[in-house]
């Protein structure tokens, strides 16, 4: 996932309950399906800047460690800028990207 294109806000924002539990017609179904799709998300996050960071590993204590970090500060603050993993999963779901089912609604 492209996070530099996500329209999501950067801070909490007041939610109409009613509205976020249309589709599910529970608010605590809503908010479960919201925390396992950020908790997709986190891990994908952590996994990319991960591999990003991996690439500047360095084995050697030296002098000239200090400049060679810069690059891995300025992804660390890419990283740290973007709006947070349930901003971003609450958004997808108002949006109605978010693709989810209840097995026990489908036995009924």
């Amino acid at each position: 996932m492209d996070y530099k294109k996500v329209i999501a806000t950067g801070t909490t924002i007041t939610r109409d309950l009613e509205k976020l539990d249309s589709d599910t017609d529970n608010i605590y179904e809503t908010v479960m399906v919201i925390a396992k799709r950020a908790n997709q998300i986190s891990v994908d996050m952590k996994k990319q800047l991960s591999q990003k960071l991996e690439e500047f590993t360095s084995y050697s204590d030296n002098l000239e460690e200090v400049f060679e970090n810069r690059e891995q500060i300025e992804i660390s603050r890419f990283y740290e800028k973007l709006p947070k993993a349930t901003l971003i999963a609450l958004q997808e779901f108002v949006d109605g990207k978010i693709f989810f089912r209840n097995p026990e609604k489908l036995e009924e």
